[in-house]
């Protein structure tokens, strides 16, 4: 497989008859661990990847603006939580003159703990981590204790040589019996801290209760977690937000093990769970991206998301692509260093935002090339269902490609991706209606519970929404769709191009006789409503392409 190569307001209820008073009840926050002490923040997040590797370049010292303004459509969109980048600064560059490829100021190799870096300042990381989190949004942070830049001057930390803080600085250069490192070099080494030296142990320590403290940190990705030890995360996190979330990106195929270490023939699933037990935070699925790269559609049941070990499926982090592994906006196409076939990439979204496992999705998928409505649609039945990281899940044979019925809290899904699987009820007992049907067919997914039968299109139309800063237009109706005449679950309508209209499309089961209306709501508090649209209820009957219009 491919190696790191990076060096790296007044609230104006004008509340219609049709609308019930007591429904405006936000649902509540699943938090803490699993029974093992695993945290996973109750394994109900669906998180956002909040860059991807050229933002430094395509937005220099914009980013965090760019984030700020876009957290209530991030919240609208279903996200529940974001991996921000690496907070501090970075002044590296580097070059590659063999094939043209060059890039430094990512953060992953960072001077000091000051927060003005390439991505804006630390008063911009501030408002957006802030206006993220108002937005109900978690920060998680990425987090890099295995290196930094060890040469740049004029740094707020200075680690001198000769005293073990450095992977260097042992006499076995951290690799023997007397080394002072617990784990893989990155690169060379010679920027590889020493972690376990009580001074490096504290600075991160205090690192992590600052950005929680002041940065409004409600977690943390690890970087790079095979440079060090699996138990001084756990360490961290007992010391400075126990409560918090985690999550470890352990990149190593076993094959890359010396022969004498067990992990050498061991599965994939085997050696990311081990680090997650001994870390206590949940961990990417490197073993379901392995299949997604090199096995059949019907081979991704092999991920640890797939496990029949719930203990196994609720440590998962899965994923598509992310800034390493796939391409990004801007010069180079970006890291690519694991890219997904474009033919593969909305089946397996399918597969990641149906199934157990915390899914993340990449933000180039999302918000620069155009997946964003079948992301979203995806992401509503997830939560329709009660789909978690811990639910059950069964695959089934007999059919092409894959075949898997998954057990949510409140609906059973099942989702066929290549197969020739006719009906639903051949896998599963119920009353199904298909939830989605994309790609000719290739991508289908049933669930019990919800009226109507294939879903269509349908365009929302309100007009005359004037809105203030901060306020955006949603419909709201009689449907779960619609957020079942809850505002707090309204959908944002996000076509501006027409302003005071505000348009949307959504996708909803077909011959379904709908009341809605406009509603003029706060993005970040969704008790705040500030107008409803006047007189009767909007009434459609669904159907593909069908317009329907409200006007305050």
């Amino acid at each position: 497989m491919n190696r790191y190569l990076r060096i790296a307001c007044l609230t104006a209820a004008m509340v219609p008859l049709a609308y019930p008073l007591d429904s405006l009840v936000h649902a509540a926050d699943a938090s803490g661990k699993t029974a093992s002490g695993v945290r996973n923040h109750g394994g109900d997040e669906i998180i956002l990847q909040g860059f991807h590797w050229n933002v430094v370049r395509t937005a220099p010292n914009n980013w965090y603006n760019i984030l700020k303004d876009k957290a209530p459509t991030i919240a609208a969109d279903g996200f529940t939580s974001i991996w921000m980048p690496v907070p501090w600064r970075d002044f590296s560059s580097w070059s590659d003159s063999s094939n043209g490829t060059s890039g430094g100021g990512e953060g992953y190799f960072w001077h000091d703990f000051n927060k003005n870096g390439r991505y804006g300042s630390d008063a911009q990381l501030k408002g957006a981590a802030t206006a993220l989190n108002n937005a109900g949004v978690k920060v998680v942070y990425d987090i890099v204790p295995n290196h930094m830049n060890r040469g740049y001057p004029q740094k707020e930390i200075n680690l001198p040589a000769g005293q073990g803080l450095w992977r260097n600085d042992c006499a076995d250069n951290g690799n023997g019996p007397n080394g002072c490192d617990d784990g893989d070099r990155f690169i060379g080494g010679e920027a590889d801290l020493n972690t376990a030296h009580a001074q490096n142990y504290a600075m991160f320590r205090d690192e992590l209760k600052n950005l929680k403290n002041n940065y409004g940190a409600k977690g943390f990705r690890f970087d790079f977690v095979r440079g060090y030890a699996g138990e001084r995360v756990d360490a961290w996190m007992k010391d400075a937000y126990d409560s918090g979330y985690c999550v470890g990106e352990l990149w190593k195929s076993p094959g890359e093990y010396p022969a004498s270490d067990w992990r050498r023939n061991a599965s994939w699933q085997e050696i990311i769970k081990d680090w997650s037990d001994r870390g206590k935070c949940s961990v990417f699925d490197f073993a379901l991206k392995e299949r997604m790269q090199n096995g059949s559609i019907s081979d991704w049941r092999n991920g640890l998301n797939g496990n029949p070990d719930v203990r196994w499926r609720e440590t998962a982090v899965t994923f598509v692509d992310n800034h390493d592994t796939g391409y990004s906006p801007g010069p180079n196409g970006g890291q690519h260093h694991w890219a997904l076939p474009d033919s593969l990439r909305k089946q397996a979204y399918a597969y990641i935002l149906t199934t157990p496992g915390t899914p993340v999705v990449y933000w180039s998928h999302m918000y620069d090339w155009g997946l964003d409505g079948f992301i979203r649609q995806l992401m509503q039945i997830r939560k329709a269902a009660g789909v978690k990281a811990a639910s059950a899940i069964t695959f089934h044979n007999g059919f092409s490609g894959l075949v898997a019925s998954i057990s949510g809290s409140t609906q059973t899904l099942v989702l066929a991706l290549n197969s020739n699987l006719a009906n639903p009820n051949q896998v599963a007992s119920g009353s199904f209606t298909q939830a989605l049907n994309s790609d000719n067919g290739q991508i289908r997914v049933w669930r019990t519970g919800s009226s109507g039968g294939s879903t269509v299109a349908v365009n929302f139309r309100c007009e005359n929404g004037v809105t203030q800063l901060g306020d955006s237009v949603y419909a709201v109706g009689n449907s779960a769709d619609l957020g079942n005449w809850n505002a707090a679950s309204a959908v944002r309508l996000t076509d501006t191009s027409a302003y005071p209209t505000w348009k949307g499309t959504l996708q909803l089961p077909a011959n379904q006789a709908l009341e809605w209306k406009c509603i003029i709501r706060n993005e970040a508090n969704p008790s705040q409503v500030k107008q409803w649209q006047p007189g009767a209820n909007n009434k459609v009957t669904t159907a593909a392409g069908v317009t329907t219009t409200g006007r305050f």
